[in-house]
């Protein structure tokens, strides 16, 4: 019998860190060096670990890999848009990895292939397209691709007339949009730490300097962009995660110098949009929860608001829509969303919902300005993706498209719920889970417990057709929606941040241990998965209570919490203070000590574990979960596997190609069922 594969062992060099009159050890921070051989040599070890432990799981890892590629229709088209007389759309191709935009003057006209992302990755290694902003004329796009992970886009204009691209490039462009000369273009750069900080004008051809519009010097602001859905009016402004500052440009004269709104003022968050003479904003002046308002263009003062939509306390209005007749605005409503329809002619509103338990849904691409149709997009835990029409006088909506789900799949064999934990304060926490009809809840079953909790993000109940390779195995999956996330509007997402973070973890142990009394899970057989901070509530509840699950599923983890939130040249360091906290102030420093996973590891049994990163990640470098899995090796007390896998060609969502993430997730779903015991 061959003898058990060894685990790598990082080198460690003493390092220490002193703050608040406390001295921490990092041995693992020359990983940092991203161009060293031996931080390579580290990653590639932990790489052919991993596969020689995983070795057996490859027969399962494929079979689930054609299970999953199965159900997709791999040749498929998106629902059209219309815009300015052509219908837009992207399509898949059997066998291409990365979709193909187009276009067609009406549904009889001839296709015109607009961008081929597939002929953009031929010899990369990675692909991403961030922009794609067509002119007003229809005649030119802007778009922008990174090429390694690291979201780092390039902006390109190409003449859809011709199909050839102008000489103008724009290095580490960001946010995108046309004035409506069709040819000038306003856009985001970023400074050395990633952070959009200004704002700019090119005019194509002019050989001239790019004019900077806007420039945001306060590294807890980031610089933003956007046009009004009438086309009128270029916004352009800074935004920290607690208030923003808006000015507006007439799209028609983009050399005019800004207007400004309002000042910021600490604490305020207004998103506007333009009508007839008069400004819609969503304003949390007086609204925690937000509330719509409308002033008129010359003066925006708080004493010239008129009241559009009130504030309900227990209702968050998430987003807002202006078209010519009507009023959108996306609510939720007892963690669950829903959409509201305000007729400007009559006054009247009212509320399109939907009818299962839980369940996603929100605005579809809506580029038409003068219509009564709108499109939104549905889907639940058993509904696969879905995009409706409708007809906001009438209300009557119609289905245009439901994603196919190959291989005879039939809602009818699942059910969803939509449950509630309570936490150890009392606070009512929801689940949304799904199972197979056959699947028995009496505590036996395998379990997959999603989290995230944090940025006041909603964590949808979408549909996911390779979920049902775990759901057709007698697993059920669970969404823990979490303090620290925005389900139920701001106060749920500032009961959970800064010095009130632990109630993130501690309701996701709450869910976990509800899942199991309640007869959802068993124990020994629950899984638990996050990314990113989702990767951090990973670590932390692992921490805090290591018995929680069996295996734990960790995605470009958060982990280190302290030494990367006191580097203020990283990407999102020192705008996410407001979400974080501080740590160079002494009451924010001891607190993120309390639940820093890398700085709480202990020496105790861990749950087996699969860590995935990526080299090019901008995000969370991915250096945070290699000195994490570095130190956790020298202090496990367990014989359970602990795996680090780094994709070393690709940044945060990991690999861009469509094919090789569904590999990697087979990859993962045949880890954890083998884990279980479950190889069939």
């Amino acid at each position: 019998m061959p003898d058990a594969p060894v685990p790598p062992v990082a080198d460690t060099v003493p390092t220490r860190h002193t703050i608040h009159g406390e001295t921490r050890e990092d041995p693992y921070r020359w990983l940092h060096d991203k161009e060293s051989d031996a931080t390579r040599a580290y990653l590639l070890a932990e790489n052919a670990y991993a596969d020689t432990l995983l070795a057996g799981t490859e027969p399962l890892r494929d079979r689930l890999y054609a299970e999953m590629l199965g159900r997709i229709q791999e040749t498929d088209l998106s629902v059209p848009y219309p815009l300015g007389g052509f219908l837009y759309y992207t399509r898949t191709e059997e066998g291409k990895q990365y979709p193909i935009h187009c276009r067609k003057a009406g549904d009889s006209g001839e296709e015109q292939i607009l961008l081929d992302v597939n002929a953009l990755a031929e010899g990369e290694k990675f692909m991403s397209v961030g922009a794609f902003a067509v002119s007003d004329d229809g005649r030119l796009l802007a778009y922008s691709t990174d090429r390694t992970g690291f979201r780092e886009y390039t902006l390109r204009v190409k003449d859809l007339e011709t199909g050839r691209l102008l000489p103008d490039t724009i290095e580490k462009a960001g946010s995108v949009t046309w004035a409506s000369d069709n040819r000038t273009l306003l856009y985001t750069t970023e400074d050395e730490a990633k952070r959009p900080d200004r704002v700019l004008r090119h005019v194509l051809g002019s050989g001239a300097p790019d004019a900077v519009v806007h420039r945001e010097p306060d590294a807890l602001y980031r610089a933003f962009l956007y046009r009004s859905r009438d086309r009128r009016v270029l916004f352009v402004g800074s935004a920290s995660s607690t208030t923003t500052e808006v000015h507006a440009i007439p799209a028609d004269a983009p050399e005019t110098p800004p207007t400004l709104l309002l000042a910021r003022s600490e604490g305020h968050e207004y998103y506007p949009e333009h009508r007839e003479g008069l400004y819609y904003l969503r304003t949390n002046r007086d609204a925690v929860n937000f509330r719509i308002v409308a002033a008129p263009v010359d003066d925006v003062s708080p004493e010239h608001w008129t009241e559009v939509l009130a504030h309900e306390p227990a209702t968050m209005l998430e987003d807002m829509d202006v078209f010519a007749g009507h009023l959108v605005v996306t609510e939720l409503s007892g963690g669950l969303p829903r959409l509201r329809v305000i007729s400007f002619d009559s006054g009247e509103d009212h509320c399109v919902t939907f009818p299962e338990p839980t369940y996603m849904a929100g605005l579809e691409t809506n580029r038409e300005w003068a219509t009564r149709r709108l499109r939104f997009r549905y889907a639940s835990l058993t509904t696969p993706a879905s995009v409706f029409s409708y007809d906001m006088d009438s209300r009557e909506r119609t289905l245009l498209k439901e994603t196919p789900v190959l291989g005879g799949y039939d809602r009818e064999r699942y059910v969803s719920e939509y449950v509630h934990a309570v936490a150890g304060d009392g606070t009512r926490v929801p689940i949304s889970l799904v199972r197979h009809r056959d699947t028995p809840v009496d505590g036996s079953a395998p379990c997959l417990l999603y989290g995230y909790g944090s940025y006041g993000i909603v964590m949808p109940a979408g549909f996911n057709p390779s979920r049902l390779s775990l759901l057709d195995r007698g697993f059920v999956y669970a969404i823990a929606h979490i303090r620290g996330g925005g389900e139920m509007g701001k106060p749920w997402h500032d009961a959970g941040k800064l010095g009130s973070k632990m109630n993130t973890f501690t309701d996701f142990i709450a869910c976990a241990d509800h899942l199991v009394s309640e007869g959802f899970a068993d124990r020994g057989k629950l899984a638990i998965m996050g990314g990113s901070a989702g990767g951090l509530l990973m670590g932390a509840v692992t921490n805090l209570r290591p018995d929680v699950a069996n295996v734990v599923m960790s995605y470009v983890p958060f982990v280190d919490v302290i030494n990367t939130m006191l580097d203020d040249t990283l990407p999102l360091t020192v705008g996410e203070y407001l979400e974080w906290g501080n740590p160079n102030e002494p009451d924010a420093y001891r607190t993120m000590m309390a639940y820093s996973p890398y700085d709480n590891l202990r020496a105790m049994d861990y749950p087996t574990m699969l860590i995935r990163t990526s080299l090019n990640d901008s995000q969370v470098m991915y250096w945070e979960p290699a000195k994490y899995t570095a130190r956790l090796r020298t202090l496990k007390t367990d014989a359970n596997p602990l795996l680090l896998r780094t994709n070393m060609d690709a940044g945060h969502g990991g690999a861009s190609g469509r094919y090789d993430a569904l590999r990697d997730l087979a990859a993962d779903y045949a880890f954890l069922l083998s884990t279980f015991g479950i190889d069939g």
